[in-house]
């Protein structure tokens, strides 16, 4: 695999005429909130609270009682656990669903936010497809993982914070596998067709700033593209991916021809706890826009 930027005049085909805003600036019109929940790792499989995750075994209760905070802040959604540092997050989902389109936004989160953008998300459950937007320690950004589809890591790489002499993160370098809190794999990269070398993906992403991500969806069991700031960063295709527990007639069955768009406040779990989401931190959306295929 080998990275790839975007073409120049491809940034958005068709002109920018054939894109429909999702996001006012100023309203959560055409959104909808829900608290933090899981669901079975793929379909018939375990329940994620299940499997030794560490979660208390009320958590769904305690989710349900301390949903993500969503704003308009400056013309930007912004997301927070709520209360700051409750260790519970949720998702702001779209009203309207998609099949095949592709999307495309701004993003700017702090650090440590663990967040996502998820496609073909179900519209009252937590399966669907992630583009990660893992910015915290041992993270990933534009690759994929498979919420209740089979709990694969699709990534070309993955990030921690480099940091000053005072030990303030001041930016993003390659994570160290002697120090990683979860570790980066070969295999991991091989589940996508094509991915970004890491050097070429640091000298585009602009830390502590906005980000432009661009997703094509297409397909029933979907070929899936991300770029960010004009850079290839990783494709999956679900028809051919091989990946355990990763059944395409189910996950094809589960999640149907279209699904919801959705962004993430991730919860602090009892394995990376404040590492994941800092207890002021916040992930923010802008120039939200979509284009049906």
């Amino acid at each position: 695999m080998t990275s790839h930027h975007l073409p120049a005049g491809e940034n958005h085909p068709g002109g920018p005429e054939g894109y429909t805003s999702l996001f006012d600036g100023t309203t959560l019109n055409g959104w909808y909130a829900v608290p933090r929940s899981y669901g079975t790792q793929w379909p018939g499989g375990p329940h994620v609270l299940e499997t030794g995750s560490g979660f208390p075994a009320d958590y769904q209760t305690h989710a349900d009682a301390h949903p993500a905070k969503w704003t308009v802040e400056d013309g930007a959604l912004v997301g927070r656990q709520d209360p700051p540092g409750s260790g519970y997050g949720g998702y702001l989902v779209s009203e309207e669903a998609y099949g095949d389109f592709e999307l495309v936004l701004e993003a700017k989160p702090d650090w440590p936010a663990d967040s996502g953008i998820m496609i073909r998300r179900r519209p009252d459950s937590w399966e669907g497809i992630q583009v990660l937007l893992d910015h915290r320690r041992s993270g990933s950004i534009g690759g994929y993982y498979g919420n209740g589809i089979g709990a694969f890591h699709a990534v070309p790489f993955a990030l921690t914070a480099r940091k000053d002499a005072e030990g303030n993160a001041v930016g993003l370098r390659e994570d160290d596998p002697e120090t990683s809190v979860e570790p980066f794999s070969s295999h991991k990269r091989d589940l996508l067709t094509r991915g970004a070398d890491v050097t070429d993906f640091l000298s585009v992403w602009r830390w502590m700033d906005w980000n432009e991500f661009r997703i094509r969806c297409v397909g029933l069991l979907p070929r899936v593209t991300t770029w960010i700031n004009g850079l290839l960063v990783a494709e999956i295709d679900m028809s051919t991916l091989d990946a355990p527990h990763y059944d395409p007639e189910a996950v094809a069955a589960l999640l149907g021809p279209e699904g919801h768009i959705a962004f993430e406040v991730h919860d602090t779990d009892p394995r990376l706890g404040r590492d994941r989401w800092g207890p002021d931190a916040a992930c923010r959306w802008r120039n939200v826009r979509v284009r049906r295929l």
